[in-house]
């Protein structure tokens, strides 16, 4: 897969850093440590400096994200309705902090700014799915939602998917 990334840019040419990331990333879900070796030799730069961009950017991922990935909203209206309670909950059930997945690969956590749906605030987004005026006790219930898909038979997934 390298090389068709690869393919699309010229060597050595350090102004492709960026845009290099994006694609790998693209294409993986994430930067896998052999694909940011590749670009440093392939860019003409340490690899220290590949990692230095990677890791200043929010854009990108070191790890893969999660089956599930869910997004505690922290902007003002949410923060108001006491998100932090919400994501601290969240934190506590997963064994995770927000910007880390489950051992199982099953959920990410992440912050956000703003999910735009003050309205309903606080909200919780997991993949497509929107969560607002969510409660504490309700965070259970919900992961249980997705643990449960989770365990289905692979026939029975895709049946209902059809």
């Amino acid at each position: 897969m390298e090389n068709r990334i690869f393919e699309h840019y010229t060597p050595k040419d350090r102004s492709n850093l960026i845009a290099l990331l994006q694609d790998v990333q693209e294409a993986y879900g994430y930067l896998p440590e052999g694909q940011l070796k590749a670009i440093a030799e392939y860019v003409g730069i340490p690899l220290s400096t590949v990692y230095g961009v990677a890791t200043f950017y929010n854009q990108f991922r070191l790890t893969p994200l999660g089956k599930n990935v869910i997004r505690v909203c922290r902007g003002t209206a949410c923060h108001v309705k006491n998100s932090a309670n919400i994501l601290t909950a969240l934190e506590n059930e997963l064994g995770v902090k927000a910007g880390q997945t489950t051992r199982d690969k099953l959920f990410t956590l992440e912050t956000v700014a703003c999910i735009g749906a003050c309205s309903i605030a606080p909200v919780v987004n997991i993949n497509e799915e929107y969560y607002g005026r969510i409660t504490v006790k309700e965070i259970p219930k919900i992961l249980n939602k997705y643990k449960k898909e989770e365990a289905k038979p692979k026939v029975e997934q895709e049946v209902s998917a059809e």
